[in-house]
């Protein structure tokens, strides 16, 4: 992975993603925006209790940054819903798709994974969020459907990466037999621990994304609060945002 800095801003980019012209995104780390205390300071999230003020002039902050003009964001709700991106409505789902140039696809994250698809072939994109939940329901073989149902995608042919989430070592889940289905039981690493990377690389794989064609960023949001945010951590957080835009 690659940081980028515009001013104060900073963001990271994929280095399986940095070949394509056409192609734009960042995920933001928690600097360089107006928000103040527990959301300090790049803080993209509405539902936390920061003012409505400073998550536009951080979410413009960022789009400036990109030079991106506008962006769909979601009401994310852990489902495995896959929204056409409309900049001009906000719908509830967890993942955003377009094969429109210039619209921002913004998932909103803290722990959980964003995951940028992109078919270089017939130019499309989507964005998702997945957190455990979205890994029960498998929102990224959903997410390799909804492509090839609208753009005639094929899974080799289709890059993913996905971004700085909760490490093994900080992803304890003591529910999980309850809450987990039985196959997951296998990525554990300690008692009531989980690799929630290896899991995903794994459904990546059986949906037929090549391995070549995966990037996870293996950096844990829990254990560096200089740079991100963590809901587990501290429940009053902000929240980052991945965008990425067809150009």
């Amino acid at each position: 992975m690659q940081h980028q800095t515009d001013g104060t801003l900073t963001w990271l980019t994929f280095d399986l993603l940095a070949e394509f012209p056409k192609l734009v995104h960042g995920i933001f780390l928690r600097h360089g925006g107006v928000s103040e205390g527990e959301f300090a300071s790049l803080n993209f999230g509405k539902l936390q209790g920061d003012s409505i003020e400073n998550i536009q002039e951080n979410r413009k902050r960022a789009l400036e940054a990109l030079h991106i003009s506008e962006s769909c964001y979601l009401w994310q709700r852990h489902s495995t819903k896959i929204i056409h991106a409309n900049p001009y409505k906000q719908e509830e789902g967890d993942g955003l798709t377009t094969d429109r140039p210039g619209i921002g696809l913004s998932i909103l994250h803290a722990d959980c994974q964003s995951a940028i698809f992109y078919d270089p072939i017939h130019h499309a994109l989507s964005n998702i969020h997945c957190g455990w939940r979205g890994n029960v329901q498998n929102i990224y073989q959903e997410t390799v459907e909804a492509m090839r149902a609208l753009y005639y995608s094929k899974p080799e042919d289709l890059l993913v990466a996905i971004s700085p989430s909760l490490s093994p070592q900080a992803s304890e889940f003591i529910n999980f037999q309850t809450e987990w289905p039985p196959y997951f039981h296998g990525f554990q690493v300690k008692p009531t621990f989980f690799d929630l990377w290896a899991i995903s690389h794994w459904q990546l794989l059986e949906c037929g994304i090549l391995p070549h064609h995966i990037e996870i960023a293996g950096i844990c949001t829990f254990s560096n609060p200089q740079d991100y945010f963590s809901y587990r951590r501290a429940k009053v957080s902000g929240r980052h945002a991945t965008i990425a835009a067809l150009l």
